[in-house]
């Protein structure tokens, strides 16, 4: 039998034995003798659509996370920081897993004992914001009325989100999140910036950042994106200046009378006018070369490939170790052309050198690199001698000698053409690499020397303690990462990264508030006590604050000799301090430092996990989390990346509004989110029949609880019978097992587990088992009651397991069996009661499920066979020896009922080769109402249609059953 096919249970009457009304069997003969077959307010099909919606009306209108609050009040605190998804634009599926992920780990924390509380944030300022504002306003307004408009955009697009979230099933403190462009917020950052900067890891200085021409702004690590470009690649010679310098290092007397040059390749020819030094590796072997009509110096293993690409030959005159070229000096390509390139650039010797590609030769243009710009520093250059004629749009300066005004992008070629002309150019190709890009613009972007503010990696603070960069990789060895190949990543990135750029020059963000001397550049002497008078004018009246003051309020009479940074915090600053600003500010009261947990996207190893780390470094010298998990993208069922352009985008709304929002959530579950997420439309209808089975199990047990009153009908367990206590202890198993993946944040095994214990532990066996005594004993006989007793149980632990993701349905079956409470989430996992038999009765009734399995092999053989039809058409004879002799003869004449056949005996035999199944058709007469043969049908004249047991059950003292 199987719980969900009703044809195969017993035939009912008009009016069932508990005086509950019942709908008639389909295809069944009706009989007169009730059975107890009871109705239960929760339908079959789950409607979730339709009926979701209201439910979570009905959590708002009650204040269920508040209720849950109240009861969580003074438990152990768990807190789970949320992330703050950017203010732009509809939720996509990634943002549903993440959410989901989130509130399936606040919910099992809370069912598991703890205060966990969850208060959703945004994060507000930033780029693609006054972007927005630009599209739909124009460029070049007033920073006040880009501020005033950013803030009233973020607030819709925020009150639009908050609604897609709830509507998938998130509780949260959804009436007072946090925003990082609340006033009290913006003010805070500004008080963490001071603090930093009094501890000594903030300076300004020139250095190349990562720069967008379209963003007019320098851009954070996790702003970048690589994507495939095709650039044109150049190899460019640079004439010696002192051929007879260049003849002593190789160890010649002299050199040959012909032109020689020293050969860079570069995949930015648009750099070469910026050009100041050349790189050689200290230990690579650079060999001279007479190529006939000229000299070149290339690193000695690169010779014979760069000959045939520039289509020369030649042979090697000496070679010598990089080290030696160090300070030799060569002419700048494009020097013959224009006086404004008659300079030389020097060799410096650098360990980054490669010979993968090219010449091993590095050109070097600190303006627009971070190794040539570290390299051109240590070696004494001066910020005011370095070259930067590229513009904050993407142009050269108008000044620069042949290409002035020119878009960089479109100077390559002509760069190239200048270069040949020059007699400097000896091979160009196109050259397809990955490249840096904008994440907003999808453009190419360069590194760019500015003067920005920075927070030092490597600087000792003041205090004289360890580095940011220390500090923070400590943090990282006391951290614990699910998935664990976090850890080594996140580790990388902070080991590897440069300096932190702080600032960027926009208006919608929380400004540097910084007084900087009009002739020195340097702050305000008192900057940390300004700043703390700027934050408390923006806890009043938010970043606008920063427009309209005037200095001298601030300043008196020295406010002359000073001038306001425009410049505004990095983004990630915003949200990488939500731990001093919302953790330890604005929700206080209801979170604590450091969280239990950060959850997000495998890219925010480089963005919310990271800036969150650097700032709790510097503030609080440690990490703000101690632990931080990790989730993959979603992709098609193909495993290709959602895009509209290819048509295969899941949307959230889209699915909850057809399905349901709780087939989302079950999605996400049955998923292992450690790796990329598939979902499909062909996924998600296999959800949605996992939820169905899970559906019809809860239904079931629900409607044979109808008349069951835990207060009335609660038996001592030492009362159930076997199989009831083996039922539970079985849940209690699961439970165990259960709540050790909770533990871990573990959900897929989870799903899977509890989908095996309703399809197959309950609707396979036990409950298949229990439909003849539910439905055949007398309603409050002690055998029934014994049934509902481990139902009750069973239910219950199984609603609060199932409720971290199946969170709609869990409630929606709690109000029936609770319809006095209004939430199950005040509650915590289940109590099973004890046995003290658990372990010995899962050892047993495992080699009962056994047999019986062996069994329903030998009755679906003998169906076929056309010797039977239903399994109680037959009877059976179970050969077996040992334990499993003793295990079925303990259950006497209920055997019969576990096999669900109308007769069962064991018989002992020997050993194991002798055991089997002999199954025969029972040539007793059948029961009309328990469908069972039996010779005692027909017993009672008055009754001739019913057999003993039921005549006993409805009109005498009920038949006795011992185990089953």
């Amino acid at each position: 039998m199987s719980q969900d096919n009703h044809e195969s249970q017993p035939a009912q009457g008009a009016k069932p034995s508990n005086g509950k009304a019942g709908k008639p069997q389909k295809h069944a003969k009706a009989s007169a003798y009730p059975v107890n077959l009871l109705e239960t307010p929760f339908p079959m099909r789950g409607d979730l659509p339709r009926r979701e919606p209201e439910w979570i009306r009905q959590w708002q209108e009650k204040d269920i996370y508040g209720q849950i609050r109240a009861a969580s009040f003074g438990r152990p605190k768990f807190v789970l920081h949320d992330g703050p998804p950017y203010a732009n634009g509809d939720i996509h599926i990634g943002h549903a897993v993440n959410k989901i992920l989130k509130d399936m780990i606040v919910k099992a924390r809370t069912l598991g004992g703890f205060d966990a509380p969850y208060v959703p944030g945004w994060d507000c300022h930033g780029m693609p914001i006054e972007i927005q504002i630009e599209k739909q306003f124009g460029k070049n307004l007033p920073a006040d009325e880009v501020q005033r408009r950013a803030r009233a955009y973020a607030t819709a697009q925020i009150d639009r989100q908050r609604e897609d979230f709830k509507r998938l099933g998130v509780l949260g403190d959804w009436a007072r999140p946090y925003r990082t462009m609340d006033y009290g917020n913006e003010a805070d950052e500004i008080r963490a910036l001071a603090k930093i900067l009094d501890k000594g890891y903030v300076f300004r200085g020139l250095k190349p950042v990562n720069w967008c021409f379209d963003c007019g702004s320098a851009l954070a690590e996790a702003e970048v994106e690589y994507r495939d470009r095709t650039d044109l690649s150049v190899d460019v010679g640079f004439a010696f200046d002192d051929p007879a310098a260049v003849a002593a290092v190789f160890g010649l007397p002299a050199l040959p009378d012909k032109p020689g040059q020293i050969v860079i390749w570069t995949t930015t020819p648009w750099t070469i006018p910026a050009n100041q030094a050349l790189n050689v590796h200290p230990e690579i072997e650079y060999a001279l070369v007479d190529a006939g009509t000229r000299l070149l110096i290339l690193a000695s293993e690169r010779v014979a490939a760069c000959l045939d690409s520039y289509g020369l030959s030649g042979n090697v005159l000496a070679t010598a170790p990089g080290a030696r070229l160090a300070d030799l000096r060569f002419v700048h390509p494009l020097a013959s052309l224009d006086e404004g390139y008659r300079r030389t650039a020097p060799v410096y010797v650098g360990d980054y050198v490669t010979t993968d590609t090219g010449t091993g030769i590095v050109h070097s243009a600190p303006a627009y690199g971070i190794e040539d710009f570290v390299s051109c520093k240590a070696h004494g250059m001066r910020d005011d001698d370095i070259r930067n004629p590229v513009m904050g749009d993407g142009r050269y300066a108008s000044s620069l000698p042949l290409f002035g005004g020119m878009s960089i992008w479109d100077a390559n070629e002509p760069i190239a053409e200048r270069l040949a002309e020059a007699g400097s150019l000896l091979a160009r190709h196109k050259h397809p690499h990955s490249y840096m890009h904008c994440w907003r613009h999808k453009t190419p972007i360069i590194y760019r020397a500015t003067s920005q503010w920075f927070a030092g990696m490597d600087i000792t603070p003041r205090d004289g303690g360890a580095t940011l960069r220390e500090t923070a990789l400590a943090g990282i060895e006391a951290t614990r990462f699910f998935p664990s190949w976090g850890k080594q990543r996140l580790f990388g990135m902070i080991a590897n990264r440069p300096d932190w750029t702080l600032s960027r020059q926009r208006q919608w963000g929380v400004p540097m508030a910084f007084f900087v001397h009009k002739e020195t550049g340097e702050l305000h002497p008192r900057t940390v006590e300004l700043l703390e008078q700027v934050a408390q004018r923006v806890e009043q009246h938010g970043i606008e604050a920063w427009q309209t003051l005037d200095p001298a309020e601030l300043l008196g009479d020295e406010a002359a000799q000073y001038e306001k940074n425009r410049d505004t915090l990095d983004v990630w600053f915003d949200s990488g301090t939500t731990h001093w600003h919302v953790l330890r500010g604005s929700h206080a009261d209801q979170l604590v430092f450091p969280a239990d947990l950060y959850l997000e996207g495998s890219d925010q190893h480089r963005g919310w996990f990271h800036s969150s780390l650097l700032t709790a470094s510097m503030l609080d010298g440690q990490p703000p989390y101690k632990a931080l998990l990790t989730h993959g993208f979603t992709v098609d069922g193909e495993g290709r990346k959602m895009s509209k352009s290819i048509g295969n985008t899941i949307v959230p709304q889209d699915v909850a509004s057809k399905l349901g929002a709780e087939i989302i959530r079950l999605w996400v579950a049955s998923t292992d989110y450690s790796g990329e997420l598939s979902i499909s439309d062909e996924i998600l209808k296999r959800v949605v029949e996992g939820y169905r089975r899970i559906r019809n199990t809860l239904r079931f047990l629900l409607a044979n609880l109808a008349d069951y009153d835990a207060d009335r009908d609660a038996l001592p367990v030492t009362e159930w019978l076997e199989i009831d206590r083996y039922a539970v202890a079985l849940c209690d198993r699961l439970q165990q097992q259960v709540l050790s993946h909770y533990d871990r944040y573990e959900f897929h095994p989870v799903v899977a587990m509890l989908q095996t214990f309703c399809s197959e532990d309950l609707g396979g066996f036990y409950l298949d088992v229990l439909k003849d005594r539910l439905y055949t004993t007398a309603a409050a006989s002690h055998a029934r009651r014994s049934a509902q007793n481990a139902l009750w149980h069973v239910a219950h632990g199984l609603l609060k397991l199932l409720a971290p993701f199946a969170s709609f349905t869990a409630e929606e079956a709690w109000q029936v069996l609770h319809p006095q409470m209004d939430t199950l989430f005040v509650e915590t996992f289940h109590v099973l009661p004890p046995l003290a038999d658990g372990e010995a009765l899962l050892a047993k009734w495992t080699l009962l499920r056994e047999v019986r399995s062996d069994v329903t092999k030998s009755l679906e053989e003998a169906r076929t066979a056309g010797a039977i039809g239903a399994s109680l058409d037959a009877e059976v004879s179970v050969r077996a020896s040992g334990a499993r002799f003793d295990a079925l003869s303990s259950l006497g004449d209920d055997l019969k009922f576990v096999l669900i056949t109308s007769k069962a005996d064991v018989v002992r035999v020997d050993d194991e080769a002798a055991h089997g199944v002999d199954v025969t058709r029972s040539l007793a007469p059948k029961c009309e109402r328990c469908w069972h043969h039996r010779t005692d049908v027909g017993i009672d004249p008055a009754h001739p249609t019913i057999c003993g047991r039921c005549f006993s059950n409805l009109f005498g003292e009920g038949e006795s059953r011992s185990a089953a």
